[in-house]
């Protein structure tokens, strides 16, 4: 039998709030301050207070909740478990924040052309206000040209580290057998233990998780790296949760466009993020022009474009 003590809170609706206190008048132990009242069970305290929030309390505030979360659903369509959810994983968001941290991120692995760049920043409270003014956030959900006027004022004002993968590097890696979260593991370990060791002072070492710790480590250990950054908070989503982490990779998305940039001008063609169609096209153009040895330069050559651009 499960008796550990739950709490569950969440604000009922104006029409559930009057539905609980004609089914509970009958029941009121109290009245604590702020509250309409609270009824003490045996294995539940239910307290509803003034701002609409009701909270249980005891083993058995799973099912006492229940029977308002069933009328929050039926009568105004809300579901409770998914607000609360939600709420927890916002607050969640902020047990890092404010942190003095070093964050990595990476792009380019998933663009057919272009290289991977990995990028490793440090944003402490002196530098997190100047990033909340630009509204630094993860750079997929900024556009290029926010990209390119913001992430030079970050390699101004915050340490930061980056090493670009080139595609020809990346296909001998993966020629090796190297997959993907193999060499992403060792180009992060590589940014973050060298910002690391410059000597700035710092809380946490943050990674936007892309595999399990124990995956990540056992990478590093494959090919005898010794000098690692082991203590590593992994986080989902980690570009929400610390901006350290946003700002890597917008100062990588940059480095990114501007390579993306040199390779356009020297093509003579533009040369298309991702890896769809389009980009198959100009991949089939660099082959007519420069013949396939020029593709297995800048592309990489595991993906599956490669084989619909050489047999097309």
């Amino acid at each position: 039998m499960d008796n550990k003590q739950k709490t569950i809170v969440f604000k009922v609706s104006d029409n559930i709030k009057e539905k609980m206190i004609d089914y509970y008048k009958d029941m009121v132990t109290g009245k604590p301050p702020y509250s309409v009242f609270q009824v003490k069970d045996y294995d539940c305290v239910t307290t509803l207070y003034e701002s609409g929030k009701v909270m249980f309390q005891g083993i058995g505030a799973d099912i006492e909740a229940n029977m308002w979360k069933d009328l929050e659903s039926h009568f105004n369509d809300r579901n409770i478990d998914k607000e609360i959810e939600e709420k927890d994983e916002k607050l969640n968001d902020k047990t890092y924040y404010y942190y003095d941290a070093i964050g990595s991120d990476e792009v380019g692995t998933g663009d057919y052309f272009g290289p991977i760049i990995v990028s490793a920043t440090l944003v402490t409270k002196e530098t997190r206000k100047l990033l909340e003014d630009l509204k630094i956030m993860d750079s997929k959900k900024m556009t290029d040209d926010k990209i390119r006027r913001d992430a030079p004022i970050l390699m101004k004002k915050l340490p930061y580290v980056t090493f670009t993968l080139s595609n020809s590097k990346f296909n001998e890696l993966t020629k090796k057998g190297f997959n993907m979260n193999k060499i992403k593991a060792i180009l992060h370990n590589k940014v973050l233990y060298e910002l690391s060791n410059k000597g700035f002072a710092y809380h946490k070492i943050i990674v936007d998780q892309f595999t399990s710790p124990r995956s990540y480590f056992s990478y590093l250990k494959q090919e005898g790296i010794t000098e690692k950054v082991t203590k590593i908070t992994f986080l989902t989503k980690g570009e929400s949760k610390h901006l350290s982490v946003a700002a890597a990779s917008v100062i990588s998305r940059y480095l990114f466009l501007q390579e993306m940039d040199k390779l356009s001008e020297k093509y003579g063609v533009t040369i298309l993020k991702g890896a769809n169609d389009k980009v198959d096209e100009i991949g089939k153009q660099i082959v007519k022009k420069y013949g396939k040895e020029e593709l297995y330069k800048i592309t990489k050559i595991n993906f599956k474009n490669t084989e619909k651009i050489l047999n097309s």
